[in-house]
């Protein structure tokens, strides 16, 4: 056991399995306090049983991020079982559908955003109700390589709602640093590419379905295209949500540190 984060208080949605639930492992090793908020109450109570076999802090709140008062009452709930609130990791978020934009439903389109953007400014906007009177705190959004814009390369064909909202969320981001560093409080991001874990074999299926190829042979394009040549894991995602959160990166905000093998090299 660390103690790079220890006596904080993290509040981490989606964290109930996946890059979530491994960020909340890496931060109880850390000496974090951790609460998890996601819709799937199950998951939840598994993922803070385990933390809790680890020694750690943890608890559930089951949350939908897309509906305002419930991230409302999970806020209010961290603070009265913990009495603050350190770091706030915004991982949930949608797949979003898989079509063309020219099939896509209104609901399909506003559900992805309700999920992966607006939640997360809810979130933001909570939790900076106590960390600005703190005059301290840390706030890391979860995005995507998909949703980096440049060269040509952003977004990927058939994912337009995902891929917009982790634009969106990148612009928010960047805002809400300018905003907040004056109370010392940080925000920047970290932008996955496929990551081994059951979101990334769930876009895979989709992908294949679509193109009338296999999952391996999908595998296979995927991975070709990293400079590594190997797709990353979900530890290694959490070791980065660890250095952000701690004093190893007191001065750096506003940022996006890729965590993708080496996908999208240049931008």
């Amino acid at each position: 056991m660390g103690a790079r984060l220890k006596d904080k208080v993290a509040f981490i949605t989606g964290g109930g399995r996946g890059i979530g639930k491994e960020i909340a492992r890496a931060y109880v090793q850390e000496g974090a306090a951790v609460v998890l908020a996601s819709r799937n109450k199950e998951n939840l109570e598994a993922a803070v049983k385990e933390l809790q076999q680890m020694g750690g802090k943890a608890l559930a709140i089951p949350t939908d991020i897309r509906i305002e008062e419930q991230i409302i009452k999970a806020i209010e709930e961290t603070i009265k079982v913990y009495g603050k609130i350190d770091i706030l990791v915004n991982n949930s978020g949608s797949g979003g559908p898989n079509k063309p934009v020219v099939e896509m439903t209104l609901e399909e389109w506003n559900d992805t955003l309700a999920c992966d953007v607006t939640g997360s400014m809810l979130c933001c906007r909570e939790a900076l109700k106590y960390m600005i009177p703190a005059r301290s705190g840390n706030i890391i959004m979860i995005g995507s390589e998909g949703g980096r814009a440049g060269f040509g390369l952003s977004g990927y064909p058939n994912r337009s709602p995902y891929c917009c909202a982790k634009m969106a969320l990148t612009g928010l981001m960047e805002t809400l640093a300018q905003e907040v560093g004056q109370y010392n409080i940080r925000v920047n991001q970290i932008s996955p590419g496929p990551v081994k874990g059951p979101r990334t074999i769930w876009v895979w299926n989709n992908i294949a379905k679509n193109t009338g190829r296999s999952v391996e042979e999908v595998a296979q394009d995927q991975t070709k295209n990293l400079s590594l040549k190997r797709i990353p894991e979900e530890h290694e995602i959490a070791s980065v949500a660890v250095f952000l959160a701690s004093e190893e990166s007191s001065a750096i905000t506003g940022q996006t540190i890729p965590v993708s093998g080496g996908l999208h090299i240049g931008i």
